[in-house]
C-alpha cells in the first residue's frame, strides 16, 4: 500500500507541472489559472491523507522549478532571478493549498462528495489569496472585489470537475471490489460444498465402520466359545482396528464440519443465484475440458433461501456430470419448480445419452462410465451421493431418456422442509 502511494506521489510530482502549462491569465499580470490546481487536488484526494503539507512543498517547489526551466529553453529575455522571482508566488500557492487540505482533514469527507466539493473550492480560495496577494505586494496593485468573485466563480468550476472525475474513481474501485467479494463468495461456496458432500461420505463411511466392528466383535464372541482362540484374537484385533479407523474418521469429520460452519458465506440462498454460481463454475470447467457448452437456467415460482451447501453439492454433482458426458458442445439447462410442498429439480443435457443396460446400475456405489487419458476409471461416488442424500431426506431421483428429442435428464425432488432454514 505505501508502495504504491509513492509511485502515485511520483505521477503527481510529473503531472502537476505539466498541467500547470495549460492555463491562461484572467488578471493583469503574471497570475494564472491552470489544470495544475484541478490535477493537484485530484491526487491529493487519491492519496488520501498521504503527507498533503509534504505534498504542497515539494510539488510547489517542481511546479517553479519546472516554470524556470521552460523560460530558459524558450530562451525569453528574461534571467534566472527575475524568472525565479515572476513563478515563486506558485510555490506558496501550493503550499498553503497543501496546508490547508491537512489542517481541514478532507479525507474524512469522502463519503459525502457535497462537502468534500465545498472544501475544494474552500482549498482553492485560500490558496489563490496567497498567492495573488504576495504577487500584488510585490506589483503595488490592489485587489477588488471583482478580482475576488472571479477567483470563487474558477474555485467552484474546477472543485466540482474534480469531484466528478474522483467520483467515477471511487465508483470504480467500489464496482471492483464487490465483483472480487462476489468471486471469492461463489468460489467459497464451491468449495464448502465440495466439501459438505465429503462429510456426507465420511458420515457414511463412519456407520460402516462401527457396523463392522460390531460384527467383528459378534464374531470374536462366538469364536472365543470355541476352540478356535486364534481366530478369536485375531477377529478382535479386526474389531480394534476398524473402530481406530472410525475414531480417526469422527476426528476428520469434525474438523471439517468446524470449517463449513466458521465461514462467514451464507448459509441459504435464493435459487436463482445458486443456480448462476453452478453455471459460472461448470461454464469454466466445460472451457477446461475444451467443450463449447450452452447453459439455460429456468426457474418457475416464487422459491424461498434454500440451503446452499446442500443444493450446490447435489445440483452441482449431476451438471458436472452432464459437461462431462457431453463430446464436443451442447446444452445443458438447470430448471426447478415447487409441486406439492417439495421442490423438483431437473438437469437436462443433449449428450450422447446412457444405455439402458447401465441405467439400472448408475446409482450404485463405485459404478461408472468415465475414465481418464491413462484409463483409470473414476470413483463412481457422484451419482449414489446424490441419490443418497436425496433419499435420506424423504426425496426421490430419477433418470428420464428422451429418445425423440435426444435429451437425457435426472430429474430429483426433495420435501421443501428439509430445505428452508427451521425456526
Amino acid at each position: 500500500m505505501v508502495r504504491e502511494k509513492r509511485f502515485i506521489f511520483m505521477i503527481m510530482l510529473i503531472a502537476v507541472p505539466l498541467a500547470g502549462e495549460l492555463k491562461f491569465y484572467p488578471f493583469d499580470g503574471d497570475f494564472r489559472v491552470s489544470f495544475g490546481t484541478p490535477v493537484f487536488f485530484f491526487f491529493l484526494l487519491w492519496l488520501r491523507n498521504y503527507y498533503p503539507l509534504l505534498s504542497g512543498l515539494i510539488i510547489g517547489m517542481a511546479v517553479v522549478m519546472f516554470r524556470v526551466f521552460l523560460i530558459g529553453v524558450k530562451g525569453d529575455e528574461i534571467n534566472t532571478v527575475e524568472a525565479f522571482t515572476m513563478h515563486a508566488p506558485a510555490f506558496f500557492y501550493y503550499v498553503t493549498y497543501g496546508f490547508l487540505f491537512s489542517v481541514m482533514n478532507v479525507h474524512r469527507f469522502y463519503d459525502r462528495p457535497l462537502l468534500v466539493g465545498l472544501a475544494g473550492v474552500l482549498l482553492e480560495i485560500g490558496a489563490s489569496m496567497a498567492e495573488i496577494s504576495l504577487r500584488y505586494m510585490l506589483s503595488g496593485n490592489v485587489m477588488t472585489v471583482s478580482t475576488f468573485i472571479l477567483i470563487i466563480e474558477i474555485a467552484v468550476i474546477r472543485s466540482f470537475f474534480v469531484l466528478g472525475f474522483f467520483n467515477i474513481l471511487l465508483f470504480r474501485q467500489a464496482k471492483l471490489a464487490k465483483e472480487q467479494q462476489q468471486k471469492k463468495m461463489e468460489h467459497m461456496s464451491m468449495l464448502i460444498s465440495n466439501l459438505y458432500a465429503e462429510t456426507v461420505q465420511l458420515n457414511k463411511s463412519m456407520k460402516h465402520a462401527e457396523e463392522i466392528t460390531r460384527t467383528c466383535y459378534d464374531l470374536y464372541r462366538k469364536l472365543k466359545t470355541s476352540s478356535e482362540q486364534g481366530l478369536a484374537t485375531t477377529a478382535l484385533n479386526i474389531a480394534g482396528q476398524v473402530h481406530e479407523i472410525k475414531k480417526d474418521n469422527q476426528r476428520i469429520y469434525a474438523g471439517l464440519s468446524n470449517l463449513i460452519s466458521s465461514e462467514s458465506i451464507t448459509d441459504y440462498m435464493r435459487i436463482e443465484e445458486l443456480g448462476k454460481i453452478i453455471i459460472k463454475s461448470n461454464k469454466k470447467y466445460a472451457r477446461l475440458l475444451g467443450k463449447e457448452i450452452t447453459f439455460f437456467l429456468d426457474i418457475k415460482g416464487d422459491h424461498p433461501t434454500y440451503h446452499t451447501y446442500l443444493l450446490l453439492s447435489l445440483i452441482n454433482n449431476l451438471v458436472s456430470n452432464a459437461a462431462e458426458a457431453i463430446k464436443n458442445s451442447g446444452i445443458i439447462t438447470i430448471s426447478a419448480y415447487l409441486c406439492d410442498q417439495k421442490v423438483v429439480f431437473h438437469v437436462t443435457d443433449n449428450g450422447p445419452g446412457i444405455p439402458k443396460k447401465k441405467q439400472e446400475h448408475i446409482f450404485k456405489h463405485g459404478f461408472t462410465t468415465k475414465y481418464d487419458l491413462s484409463g483409470k476409471p473414476s470413483t463412481g461416488i457422484g451419482l449414489s451421493y446424490v441419490k443418497e442424500v436425496v433419499e435420506s431426506m424423504g426425496g426421490t431421483i430419477a433418470l428420464k431418456d428422451d429418445t425423440d428429442n435426444e435429451t437425457t435428464t435426472f430429474v430429483f425432488e426433495i420435501p421443501i422442509e428439509h430445505l428452508i432454514q427451521k425456526g
